[in-house]
C-alpha cells in the first residue's frame, strides 16, 4: 500500500490499514526478493537506493541527505568504536560528548550496534539469554498472529528487505512482533509497533530488534501501544500545550478549527516519524531519539507544526479544518530535509523538565474531565542515560560480541605461520586492554588518540592505506 505525500494519517485510518486476511507462506527462500508475483505488485526494474528502498515516498534522493567525506566517516567510526568498547565510562563521565556525536549522526556501519546500546537492549538481551528463542518457539495467541500476518506486507513495501511476501524480512518481522505479544500478553499487538520493529530489523538481527522494541515500548514510549491509546492522547495534549509556547499562531489556528491533536500527531509519535520523514531524516531523528528520549519526538512535531502553520502567509491557504488537515498530510519537503530539520530540532528549547511539568498539568486536567487513566504504564525514561541509571549494568553485559571478524590474510597460509602470528598479535592486544575476550583487531582502535586520528586497520587487510569508511563496500550493518 503506497502512501501519498508524507504518509500522515488520522487515528481513525490507522485501523483502516488492516485489509483482508492474506495467507503468508513463511518458507525458507534462497532469494530474499522472491518472484515478481511476490513483490507486492511492484514489478518494475529493481534499482535500490543506498538505504535499500526500491521506490516510494521515502526513497533516498541527493537532496534529502548530506554526504559525509569518507575520511570523516572513518574518524567517526573509530570514535564510536571506542565509545562502544568503554560504554559505561562514556555514559557516566562523557555523556554530553556522546549526545553531540548522536546529533552529528551515528556512522551507518555502527548504527545498529549503537542503537542497541543506547536503548538498553544490549543489556536486556544479556540478562535474559535464551528468552527470545523461547518465545520464538511458541505458537503465539491466534488472535494476535492473525492480525500480525495481515500487517506484514504493509510495512515499508518498497524496501528490499520487506518487498517479498514470505521473504526473510517479513519472516523476521513476524517473529519479533509475535514474540512481543507473548512477552507482554496484557498489551498484545498494536499496528504502530510494526514499523518500529521494521526499522530496527533494517539495522540488526531479529533477537536484537526484539529487545530494541521492548525498550522503546516500555521505556521510551510506555503506554503508547496499550488498549485505549490513552498515553498517546495525553501526549497529544502535551504537544498542543507546548505549541502555544513555540508558535502561538499555529496553536491559535488549530484551536480555532477544533483540530484535536490525535488527528495529526498519532502516527508521528507512535511510529517515531518512521512513516513520515525522508529516510535520511528518519535515521538522524532516531539517533537523537534513542540517545535523548521522547523530547526529540516532541521537538520534531513542534518544528513541523511551526513551519507549516507558523505564519499568516501559510494560514491563508488553509482557512478551514479540512484544508488544515490536508496541509499537515503533505508537509513541505524542505522542512523535512535532514540538514534543516536536525538543526531546528537541536535548537528548539524544550527539555525533559518542560515535558514532565506539562505532563503533570495535563494529567490533572485529564482526571478532572475524564477520570482516572485505565492504563497504568511505567514511568517514562528520558533517554539512554536515564535508562542506564535506572538499571545499572555490569561490564559483562556491555561487552561486545561482534559477528564480523576481520582476519589477517596470513591466516590462510598453508604452513599455519600466519595463524600463529595473528593469534600472538591478538593475545598481545587483549593483554594490553586487560580483557579476556578482545574485539576484532580491525575494529578496535586505541582509545588514547581516537579523538583526532583513527587507528589503521590490520596491515594485511585490503583496507590498509585507504580512506574508505567501513560501510563503503558493505550494506551489512550487523557489525
Amino acid at each position: 500500500v503506497a502512501k501519498s505525500g508524507n504518509g500522515l494519517q488520522s487515528a481513525e485510518s490507522i485501523k483502516s490499514l488492516r485489509g483482508t486476511r492474506e495467507s503468508l507462506a513463511l518458507t525458507d527462500e534462497g532469494n530474499s526478493f522472491g518472484s515478481d508475483s511476490e513483490l507486492n505488485g511492484y514489478t518494475s526494474e529493481r534499482q535500490t537506493d543506498k538505504y535499500g528502498f526500491i521506490g516510494g515516498a521515502q526513497q533516498y534522493s541527493e537532496q534529502s541527505a548530506e554526504d559525509i567525506p569518507p575520511e570523516v566517516l572513518r574518524q567517526r567510526e573509530a570514535k564510536w568504536l571506542d565509545m562502544l568498547n568503554n560504554w559505561d565510562k562514556w555514559m557516566a563521565k562523557r555523556h554530553k560528548k556522546m549526545k553531540l556525536r548522536c546529533q552529528k549522526g551515528i556512522p551507518p556501519s555502527l548504527r545498529g550496534r549503537a542503537w542497541l546500546y543506547l536503548s538498553g537492549g544490549k543489556v536486556k538481551r544479556e540478562q535474559h539469554k535464551g528468552k527470545f528463542e523461547e518465545l520464538d518457539r511458541q505458537a503465539g495467541d491466534p488472535k494476535w498472529v492473525d492480525v500480525i500476518e495481515k500487517d506484514l506486507h504493509r510495512q515499508f513495501p518498497f524496501h528490499e528487505m520487506f518487498v517479498a511476501r514470505g521473504g526473510h524480512g517479513q519472516q523476521d518481522l513476524y517473529r519479533v512482533l509475535k514474540a512481543y505479544t507473548l512477552h507482554r500478553p496484557e498489551e498484545g499487538y498494536c499496528q504502530a509497533q510494526a514499523p518500529i520493529a521494521a526499522v530496527l530489523l533494517m539495522h540488526m538481527p531479529a533477537e536484537d530488534a526484539f529487545w530494541g522494541l521492548v525498550q522503546i515500548c516500555e521505556k521510551y514510549l510506555p503506554g503508547y501501544y496499550s488498549v485505549g491509546l490513552e498515553a498517546i492522547q495525553l501526549d497529544g495534549e502535551i504537544l498542543f500545550a507546548l505549541l502555544k509556547r513555540v508558535s502561538p499562531l499555529a496553536h491559535r489556528h488549530l484551536k480555532k478549527h477544533k483540530l484535536d491533536p490525535i488527528l495529526y500527531m498519532t502516527e508521528w509519535f507512535m511510529c517515531a516519524f518512521s512513516r513520515t520523514l525522508p529516510w535520511a531524516s528518519v535515521l538522524r531523528v532516531w539517533d537523537m531519539f534513542l540517545c535523548e528520549g521522547v523530547k526529540i519526538i516532541f521537538r520534531v512535531g513542534l518544528v513541523l507544526l511551526k513551519c507549516m502553520l507558523g505564519s499568516q502567509d501559510k494560514l491563508k491557504t488553509c482557512q478551514g479544518q479540512y484544508e488544515t488537515m490536508e496541509l499537515l498530510k503533505t508537509i513541505d519537503t524542505r522542512y523535512m530535509l535532514e540538514g534543516f530539520l536536525v538543526r531546528e530540532v537541536i535548537e528548539l528549547p524544550l527539555s525533559e523538565r518542560d515535558i514532565e511539568k506539562e505532563h503533570l498539568a495535563q494529567l490533572r486536567r485529564w482526571k478532572e474531565t475524564r477520570g482516572e487513566l485505565h492504563c497504568k504504564s511505567p514511568p517514562r525514561m528520558h533517554g539512554a542515560k536515564a535508562i542506564m541509571a535506572a538499571e545499572p549494568p555490569n561490564r559483562q553485559d556491555l561487552r561486545q560480541n561482534p559477528t564480523i571478524i576481520v582476519e589477517s590474510s596470513l591466516a590462510t597460509n598453508k604452513n599455519g605461520e600466519g595463524q600463529e602470528e595473528d593469534k600472538a598479535r591478538k593475545k598481545t592486544k587483549e593483554q594490553k586492554n586487560g580483557k579476556k575476550n578482545g574485539t576484532p583487531v580491525a575494529a578496535n582502535p586505541e582509545p588514547s588518540d581516537t579523538s583526532t586520528k583513527p587507528s589503521p586497520p590490520l596491515k594485511d587487510t585490503p583496507l590498509q592505506g585507504s580512506n574508505q569508511s567501513l560501510i563503503s563496500t558493505e550494506h551489512d550493518t550487523y557489525l
